[in-house]
């Protein structure tokens, strides 16, 4: 078992033995839980439900017709709770304008777990992501069309967000930018880069704020980079599955310091949950992508009503709905309108400024990339 999986583990297991201890019944006995895998359904009849092949179930007799659409979506696990406030409102606007109910069939994942299940067979007429990486899972299994981020002005986006810390009240261990997640004794957590797009743009986060400081003072960047991100994971208890999974580690009290998206942390404080917000100095600021399956929609006929899902995620009262849940909205009028409860960290930089995703991909998650040298602790 190598280092990642062994703090997974750990970490799976102080979960359960922290949530027995709240709650005291065994998982088994949950009738709801936080984890990841689940898949649901929203609906403005009854959905069918897609089989753990990926194929869709056909709906029993009398649960659908010509009076209504079956519209399945894929999404990255943070989706879930702000879509279910999303898709009565989409459903209601489509039935004024068409006259056709819509059935929802939802399935919720970690990006990269999500997005290789719509790759390999997951019929998903949309898919939301947590990074543009994941979409090109999807180009590479011929679902959509190499240039899908031209379709739109928004470059294929939906949301946006930023990568910061969450403390316990208080911020006992006066947490205020990523070199105080190596003082000994600060335990840190944050998902696996492994299956959670979101994990990846947490050690994207953590390794450009180290070549950002390098270059500040003139040193080596990607020296100062890895020694940075080093220096934090020897210091990381828990590396789960997802960035919903490892929230739901924090909550139930592993940790000391969560890396996550800022919409995490806002949408857990409107919920009345005493953590703090750190936004760092230096930090990256994340897009997430939605994307009609091309493939899959043209097969179930539909194409028009997938096309208009994503336009409307884009509308001023989807943005609205999405600002409330702690995105950053893409919409130009809502993204003024909540600007006050945005700030933008002084040294806010891009993925584009760390060389793009392809170079990130090489020069971090390759075989031979920093981060599979950090997980060894082969050091300079």
């Amino acid at each position: 078992m190598d280092r990642d999986e062994s703090r997974g583990l750990s970490g799976f297991i102080a979960t359960v033995i922290i949530f027995i201890l709240l709650f005291g019944c065994s998982p088994g006995e949950r009738a709801s839980s936080p984890q990841e895998g689940r898949q649901d359904q929203t609906t403005a009849v009854s959905a069918p439900l897609p089989s753990p092949s990926g194929e869709i179930v056909s709906p029993l007799p009398g649960e659908s017709g010509q009076d209504s659409v079956t519209l399945v979506i894929g999404a990255y696990s943070v989706m879930k709770d702000v879509m279910q406030r999303i898709l009565p409102e989409f459903a209601a606007d489509w039935k004024a304008k068409t006259g056709q109910h819509v059935v929802f069939q939802e399935s919720y994942e970690a990006s990269g777990t999500q997005a290789r299940s719509i790759a390999g067979g997951l019929e998903a007429d949309v898919a939301l992501f947590s990074m543009e990486g994941d979409v090109d899972k999807l180009v590479q299994a011929g679902l959509v069309p190499a240039d899908w981020q031209s379709r739109d002005t928004y470059g294929g986006m939906v949301t946006g967000s930023i990568v910061v810390l969450g403390t316990r009240q208080g911020n006992p261990h006066q947490i205020r930018d990523w070199n105080d997640l190596t003082k000994p004794g600060v335990q840190v957590l944050y998902p696996n880069p492994k299956t959670s797009g979101g994990a990846q743009w947490d050690i994207n986060a953590i390794y450009g704020a180290g070549l950002l400081e390098a270059k500040d003072r003139g040193e080596d960047g990607q020296r100062r980079a890895k020694e940075l991100l080093m220096s934090v994971h020897r210091n990381v208890i828990s590396m789960d599955k997802s960035g919903r999974a490892s929230m739901a580690a924090f909550e139930y009290g592993v940790g000391d310091v969560i890396v996550t998206y800022e919409n995490e942390i806002l949408s857990r404080m409107q919920a009345g949950v005493a953590y703090e917000l750190v936004r760092p100095e230096r930090t990256i600021r994340i897009d997430n992508p939605v994307v009609v399956v091309d493939r899959y929609a043209q097969e179930h006929g539909t194409t028009d009503i997938a096309q208009a899902f994503v336009d409307y995620l884009r509308e001023p009262k989807a943005q609205r709905l999405l600002a409330e849940a702690g995105f950053r909205p893409v919409a130009p009028s809502v993204r003024e309108e909540t600007g006050d409860r945005y700030p933008e960290p002084a040294g806010l930089f891009g993925i584009e400024e760390m060389g793009g995703w392809k170079h990130v991909r090489e020069t971090l998650y390759s075989k031979r990339g920093v981060w599979y040298e950090v997980l060894a602790g082969i050091e300079e």
